[in-house]
């Protein structure tokens, strides 16, 4: 009776470390920042990923699904994504550069400016309603599952909310053919400098 005891124990015991181990099917480099290393940084002549975007819509509706690469068919968009929206930075600094510059944009034959974050649909109705972006004629994109920051590589992991990195890029006919990394610094990736690109 004894060594049934002990066997039992020890099969629980191992099936509960088991539970708990790592899994190593499962591959995940980071950074120190949590930043997950896993797909390859978007570069040019990537194509734009068949994503469905949510799109905020006014007095509280239902939110609309929108598929990316179907909406950047056939034009020239400017794709611009922040940390999160309604934050210092990416409210005094990035978001506007794109705001002030819609007529440049649109002269250099950039037939859409869209903003990504992850927040939700409502928050960045909210956000491009009261920052001046929807009146300026930008369009705000909710990746609410970071589906489109970890496909282009730049989902930044941990904590309740997965962000995305800060990035800009042009696409035309779905393709990436200028990109914008925040690596270095932030303003890199602001519309001036953008706009010097093209």
């Amino acid at each position: 009776m004894k060594s049934y005891l002990k066997l039992a124990i020890v099969s629980v015991l191992a099936a509960s470390t088991s539970a708990f181990a790592p899994n190593n099917h499962i591959t995940r480099s980071t950074t120190a920042l949590n930043m997950s290393t896993e797909v390859p940084e978007v570069k040019v002549g990537d194509k734009i990923p068949e994503i469905v975007m949510m799109e905020g819509q006014a007095d509280y509706e239902k939110p609309v699904g929108v598929n990316l690469a179907e909406l950047c068919k056939g034009k020239k968009v400017a794709i611009f994504a922040v940390p999160g929206a309604f934050t210092p930075g990416c409210s005094k600094s990035h978001l506007p550069s794109f705001i002030d510059a819609q007529a440049e944009l649109k002269a250099k034959g950039v037939d859409l400016t869209i903003c990504v974050a992850t927040n939700d649909a409502y928050v960045m109705e909210a956000w491009g309603r009261t920052s001046g972006g929807v009146d300026a004629g930008l369009m705000f994109l909710s990746d609410p599952d970071a589906e489109l920051s970890r496909a282009f590589g730049l989902s930044i992991e941990g904590g309740i909310l997965v962000r995305s990195k800060r990035y800009s890029l042009i696409a035309e006919d779905g393709v990436v053919t200028h990109y914008f990394s925040s690596a270095e610094q932030s303003s890199d990736t602001w519309a001036p400098n953008v706009l010097a690109a093209l």
